[in-house]
């Protein structure tokens, strides 16, 4: 007779096996419920924080996901963190393809968003939707986010028509650097606050389901969570937000360079890394790797000169 086993514990390792009575029944844990645009709307006003961070391959969608996050960015932050580039400008839009179809194939709960990368939302109605398509087609994402406010809404409208969940992002915006001069907060001035308030509830019109707000004061980012009937993602826009977003690599202190001010580092596995590789360097250098634990045996023992018929 085998042991029964519960079903694993989301998050966990497999629950090791349980042994019950006869005038016991077994119950089964309940793995959360998949994750949807839908469900984010309805957590507004609950309380209930949502959870969102970045992950572009296989090996980090699995952790975000054991971890719980509810949402998982597949960014064009990317562009920084894993290419090496300056500036987010230089993703394309198969590069967001390909490393989309790595997370999804990593998680089932979390919504997977992948963002639309420089220049394929920025020609026409037709190139935006095409483009957005690919994304969720071969992609797999589940919903797409776009930068920009009241002039981008006719596109979030045009994504939504076509049945394409939509993410905003207003505040600072990556993809703007070189029209507003660098990475600038925005909602410091009256009109600038209102001008944002205008951008998110645009949005919000159009049909988004969520807004990311970047680079924004608090009490700016907390007023525009309280107007609006949709969730709020901060990023650097203090702890008013519906839920709160973060770049893995920062979280992790994997990136390279300094952190943004608005990013709280939780481990330093850089230096892990640094120490696991010097550590390998000594070992070959020495010869203590590979030693007989790390090698493979014959099946059978081999003559000393079984290499005398081979020229």
């Amino acid at each position: 007779m085998t042991d029964k086993k519960e079903r694993p514990v989301y998050g966990s390792a497999e629950t090791p096996p349980v042994s019950h009575s006869q005038d016991q029944v077994p119950q089964e844990r309940q793995v959360p419920s998949k994750v949807t645009a839908p469900s984010l709307i309805a957590r507004k006003g609950t309380g209930q924080a949502i959870l969102c961070l970045t992950a572009y391959d296989w090996p980090t969608a699995r952790l975000v996901d054991e971890a719980g996050f509810d949402l998982i960015l597949v960014g064009d932050s990317m562009a920084n963190v894993v290419l090496g580039h300056a500036s987010t400008l230089k993703i394309s839009l198969d590069q967001i393809i390909s490393a989309t179809r790595a997370v999804k194939r990593a998680v089932d709960r979390p919504l997977v968003v992948a963002d639309m990368p420089f220049g394929t939302y920025h020609v026409s109605v037709e190139d935006t939707i095409v483009n957005a398509l690919r994304l969720v087609r071969e992609g797999g994402a589940q919903a797409v986010k776009l930068e920009g406010g009241v002039a981008r809404a006719h596109l979030v409208q045009a994504l939504v028509e076509a049945d394409i969940p939509v993410m905003g992002h207003v505040g600072l915006l990556p993809q703007a650097v070189n029209v507003r001069g660098g990475f600038r907060v925005q909602g410091r001035t009256l009109d600038s606050a209102r001008r944002l308030l205008e951008d998110a509830l645009a949005l919000q019109e159009a049909g988004a389901f969520a807004i990311v707000l970047e680079g924004v004061p608090s009490a700016v980012a907390a007023r525009i969570t309280e107007r609006l009937t949709i969730p709020t993602i901060g990023i650097g826009a203090g702890g008013g937000c519906d839920g709160q977003i973060l770049v893995f690599h920062d979280v992790v202190g994997l990136s390279m360079g300094p952190a943004p001010k608005f990013v709280k580092r939780y481990a330093n596995v850089a230096e892990v890394m640094r120490d696991a590789l010097k550590g390998l360097v000594s070992d070959i250098r020495d010869g203590s790797f590979p030693s007989d634990e790390h090698t493979y045996d014959a099946t059978s023992a081999l003559p000393e000169d079984w290499d005398s018929e081979v020229e």
